[in-house]
């Protein structure tokens, strides 16, 4: 009964706001329930992998129809915005608010149905984080507010010329980026069943011509910045940075691959060193590191997604492992000014998020 009043609220909302300049736009309303598991990608959190979560979720989409050329090279995705919702059935998690941006490009789709890859990032509020006293047993997140991400494949079928059916399958995972510990992060993998509601029976898309695009190799230079917490003994913030130099080599007008070179300086090991019974009687040794990466950029116009992978060549003191990832959010104010929100990641833990500035050359 909730749910179907959810979905006419949906329907309700999609016939009102879609209106504009006399003429219908290619929008869609949807909601969805969602059923799901906790991954134990850590022994430190198998005690909360028990239960099984649930939730619901609201969208709105704008169908792309060609203003842009990037809708042109992505055939036409959607791109829309959520709010999700959902409860853990554990008194040690509680429950989970999110509201994100996402890209839904189709994989297929023909006049009655479509099969979608879904993307996005947004910002969780996590009701019941980590509190010494009140509730220890949270391991995986310790602040409310965290970073969201949430990656899902969707199947919608016509039922009627603007009602569609859809179920899914997607994984959600929320963590603040190791700026406060504990933080093991949490990954929710959910089976979707929902319903859509449009705007226009079928959409008309333009296609313009493609500006010609640059082959030639691009070099860049950036420096971050970013918080990291030791853990929960020690809520102090430690400042982590790093220079980047790296060339890049557009393998297309949508994507560059990436090669560099970077140093890091994270203050918080010094400290760590001191707790460090493996060191005990020994010389510290250096806390700084280097690291070579290969990377892939997926370009939207100004926008890009940004995934990194990388060995430290340098690293005497072994802290973590000797290799990293890194997944980012890019965005170029200028053709030579960029910005970007990165999580640097050791195996399936968060190490820091990233603030970044750089220059393109």
């Amino acid at each position: 009964m909730r749910f179907g009043l959810f979905l006419f609220l949906c329907f309700i909302s999609c016939r009102s706001v879609a209106q504009t300049a006399g003429h219908v736009q290619p929008w869609l309303v949807g909601g969805y329930v969602h059923g799901g598991f906790i991954i134990a990608h850590s022994p430190h959190m198998r005690h909360l992998a028990v239960s099984h979560p649930a939730g619901f979720e609201l969208n709105v989409q704008q169908q792309t129809t060609g203003k842009k050329y990037w809708h042109q090279l992505y055939k036409f995705p959607k791109v829309g915005y959520s709010f999700a919702y959902f409860d853990y059935h554990n008194p040690a998690l509680g429950q989970s608010y999110a509201v994100s941006t996402y890209i839904n490009k189709a994989l297929l789709r023909t006049k009655k149905s479509e099969l979608n890859y879904r993307l996005g990032l947004g910002i969780a509020y996590l009701t019941a984080g980590y509190d010494q006293e009140t509730n220890h047993k949270n391991s995986v997140a310790s602040s409310a507010l965290n970073a969201a991400l949430q990656t899902r494949f969707e199947y919608d079928y016509r039922i009627l010329p603007k009602v569609s059916l859809l179920v899914g399958l997607g994984l959600n995972h929320y963590s603040n980026g190791a700026t406060k510990k504990p933080n093991l992060g949490i990954n929710v993998p959910t089976f979707s069943l929902g319903a859509n509601f449009h705007t226009v029976g079928a959409f008309e898309t333009k296609e313009q011509a493609l500006p010609e695009w640059n082959r030639e190799l691009f070099y860049t230079i950036s420096t971050t910045a970013g918080w990291r917490q030791i853990g929960p003994s020690d809520t102090r913030k430690y400042l982590v940075q790093s220079l980047s130099l790296a060339f890049g080599k557009p393998l297309n007008r949508k994507s560059n691959f990436i090669l560099g070179a970077e140093g890091f300086l994270d203050r918080s090991l010094k400290i760590q060193q001191q707790t460090d019974t493996t060191l005990t009687g020994k010389p510290f040794p250096d806390t700084k590191k280097i690291g070579l990466f290969i990377g892939h950029e997926l370009v939207f116009g100004d926008l890009a997604l940004e995934k990194q992978v990388g060995y430290y060549v340098y690293r005497p003191y072994k802290s973590a492992t000797a290799y990293y990832e890194r997944l980012g959010l890019k965005y170029h104010f200028t053709p030579r000014v960029f910005g970007a929100v990165d999580l640097k990641i050791h195996g399936f833990a968060a190490d820091v998020l990233e603030w970044r500035v750089g220059y393109r050359f």
